[in-house]
């Protein structure tokens, strides 16, 4: 059909690097750009989790716009309490991190949330299904796919070192505790597999399964399963040895206006499309200082995929593909009695940045400039 046409083109026009686009460009003293030093103070030994939560993919909040502003009134103090964390590694020992924050002046990160656009939709599709399967070895090992990896709860995670995967806090913690599967948590990365020594059958891609060595998640997502925010639904895996792959790079979220076509993109392994990669991309339809709202079709088993734009590098001076949040779920959004829906990722903020960044470092010197 003519609209598949128009997908399928669109899908060759973004796996093309030689796009160039006269947006805007954000300059290096933007607020959003400030990374305050994240410094750890004091780590406290906790029992062991119970592992008893249920793994719940399919994650739907509802907000409204006193929900939306309530973080941006935080002072530094919540907010150090919020980034503070807690680490469990495969033995099943686990710690709680205190931190403090240096060079943060306590502003918040940019916008408001606009209340126009469009109602209710049908949850999680939007009129037509969008997606794409990806498909042959050619697409599937190469990047920006091959970053795309799947976790043992059933989500989708992403690299974004040589050994650390990003994927969604509710995928391995429903806010109590930890999911069952998260003891053992495993994750997964397509490689080819040859059917026989003398096959002649071409390869098949099949899924390697690797341990997480310890995991980390957000205070601010560990408040209880009845206090459910989106707004720090992330965790970083780490490896026990490193994966030899290509990873992408993690960026502040710029505003909307600063980022090309000002559209987001994102593969994972939705649940009504087993054993496959799906990709999809679409416009920012709205965001907050922490969320990005926007109509990109998924299902459950996307949660804790790596969403990415173009984003400017100043140092390189070119549009690359960096992360700049992690799909969530849904949200329900109550607006002076207008309710709208959305397919929602978590924005990486400077202080969200700062604190991943320093997981993966582990020093917040590397993390001072983006």
């Amino acid at each position: 059909s003519a609209s598949t046409m128009i997908q399928l083109w669109s899908l060759l026009l973004f796996l093309c690097s030689c796009t160039q686009l006269p947006f805007s460009i954000a300059s290096d003293g933007a607020s959003w750009h400030n990374i305050p030093a994240f410094i750890p103070q004091s780590t406290l030994q906790l029992d062991k989790p119970q592992f008893s939560a249920r793994a719940k993919l399919d994650l739907v909040t509802h907000c409204d716009k006193e929900c939306a502003r309530r973080e941006a009134k935080l002072m530094p103090e919540d907010l150090k309490e919020h980034l503070s964390y807690e680490t469990v590694y495969a033995n099943g020992t686990r710690t709680f991190t205190t931190v403090s924050l240096n060079n943060f002046d306590g502003s918040t990160e940019p916008p408001k949330l606009r209340h126009g656009g469009k109602r209710r939709h049908k949850r999680q599709i939007y009129g037509m299904d969008g997606r794409f399967t990806i498909r042959g070895n050619r697409f599937l090992l190469d990047y920006p796919f091959s970053t795309t990896v799947k976790i043992s709860t059933g989500c989708t995670g992403v690299l974004v070192s040589d050994r650390h995967i990003l994927t969604a806090a509710h995928c391995i913690h429903d806010g109590k505790d930890y999911v069952k599967g998260a003891k053992k948590l495993k994750v997964g990365f397509l490689t080819p597999h040859k059917s026989g020594q003398n096959s002649t059958l071409p390869e098949r891609i099949a899924i390697r399964w690797v341990r997480v060595r310890r995991t980390r998640v957000p205070k601010g997502w560990i408040r209880g399963p009845n206090d459910i925010s989106m707004d720090y639904d992330y965790a970083l895996l780490e490896l026990r040895r490193p994966h030899n792959r290509p990873f992408m790079k993690i960026s502040i979220a710029p505003p909307v206006e600063d980022m090309a076509g000002k559209r987001i993109h994102f593969s994972g392994y939705d649940s009504d499309r087993p054993g496959e990669l799906v990709y999809r991309f679409c416009g920012i339809e709205d965001e907050t200082a922490h969320l990005i709202y926007q109509h990109c079709d998924a299902r459950p088993g996307a949660s804790g995929s790596g969403v990415y734009g173009k984003v400017w590098d100043s140092t390189d001076e070119k549009w690359e593909r960096k992360i700049i949040g992690v799909f969530s779920g849904h949200q329900w959004l109550e607006i002076d009695g207008e309710h709208h829906d959305y397919n929602v990722a978590v924005r990486v903020t400077s202080l969200k940045y700062a604190q991943i960044c320093y997981w993966i470092n582990g020093d917040h010197k590397y993390c001072q400039k983006d």
